[in-house]
């Protein structure tokens, strides 16, 4: 609702288990003219059980219907596997294993088979009136959108899940929409596992080391050049962190049991609304800072629950250049040709 979207709420007999995606389409396609008072040419079916759907792809079918001589459009990836089934209960050969796209007998290499595709489960489109008419998605002349195979993922139970969000930094590195100068008014870090790897190096005398990349202090430097905010909020109370801010030449926070409560008081106190803060972390404890911040985004050594939660990912982890990265995407050329 916030980013204009028209908001159908379905009847309760159609938000059950058993309820048909075309039941609920048809649904709100009446909702939708009821509402405008106006007649709807194409439907687009976005399934949110795909995470890696493009907007090529949903440009892909919904022009194939819009545009072309289609009917409906689907979105497929090529497959090549061989697809078996067992026999049903209570006919010859009960329990037994048969080839249902190839003939078990004859195993022709895969670039000698027709070429098969897999319906990704993503995006479709339909005519409306042909909807209507049908009451299913694909009646007519229905064309194939060739999709990359190595985003096709449903997620249909926890294992599923789990493998999204293993895969999504790889995949959307270079295609999620990253933050600018003209998305945000500060950057706030958290310390160790996001401007270090993590490690702590102890001497006999309880000392603690820690190691920072260089590079991420010219990413800062370029930041605050820039006129950005800039925040260090960590948990633990350390003298590296006060002396690693110093060095930076900016405020920090540490020792904070509640960070989501020290960095809302500090937006407060800062007059910057937390929808234009980004905020960089590693761990489970970053995570309700997360849920405040409109810009969380997590280091590529993150936690799985915490890239899984984030808006974007660098593509290196804490303590190689991290922070320069995400200075590299706020300030685009312009981080270059700041002074030094």
């Amino acid at each position: 609702r916030q980013a204009g979207a028209e908001v159908v709420l379905r009847p309760a007999d159609l938000a059950g288990d058993t309820a048909t995606s075309e039941a609920a389409v048809l649904h709100a396609l009446d909702a939708h003219e009821a509402l405008h008072g106006a007649r709807v040419d194409v439907v687009l079916l976005v399934q949110c059980t795909s995470p890696f759907l493009t907007r090529e792809d949903v440009d892909g079918v919904a022009a194939a219907v819009a545009d072309g001589d289609a009917d409906t459009a689907v979105t497929v990836a090529p497959f090549h596997g061989f697809v078996w089934r067992e026999t049903a209960a209570g006919t010859a050969g009960e329990g037994h294993g048969h080839g249902v796209n190839h003939d078990k007998s004859f195993r022709p290499r895969r670039q000698d088979r027709p070429q098969d595709f897999l319906e990704t489960g993503a995006a479709y489109a339909m005519d409306a009136a042909g909807l209507r008419e049908h009451g299913h998605r694909f009646f007519g002349r229905t064309d194939l959108v060739r999709t990359d195979p190595a985003r096709v993922l449903e997620v249909d139970d926890p294992h599923d899940l789990a493998r999204a969000r293993a895969l999504a930094p790889l995949l959307d590195a270079g295609r999620t929409a990253l933050p600018t100068a003209d998305d945000i008014d500060a950057v706030v870090l958290d310390f160790d596992g996001t401007q270090t790897d993590d490690r702590v190096l102890i001497d006999a005398d309880g000392r603690e080391f820690v190691s920072v990349h260089r590079g991420d202090g010219l990413g800062v430097a370029a930041l605050r050049r820039g006129g950005l905010k800039l925040l260090i909020l960590s948990t633990e109370q350390n003298p590296v962190v006060a002396a690693r801010a110093r060095k930076l030449k900016i405020p920090v926070l540490h020792g904070v049991d509640r960070k989501d409560l020290a960095l809302k008081q500090w937006c407060e106190e800062q007059g910057i609304a937390p929808e234009r803060v980004l905020y960089v972390g590693n761990d489970v404890n970053d995570l309700p800072c997360f849920a405040l911040v409109g810009w969380p985004v997590a280091v590529a050594s993150a936690h799985d629950a915490v890239r899984g939660a984030a808006r974007a990912v660098t593509t290196v982890p804490g303590g190689a250049g991290a922070v320069r990265e995400i200075a590299g995407w706020i300030l685009g050329p312009s981080l270059d040709s700041l002074p030094q």
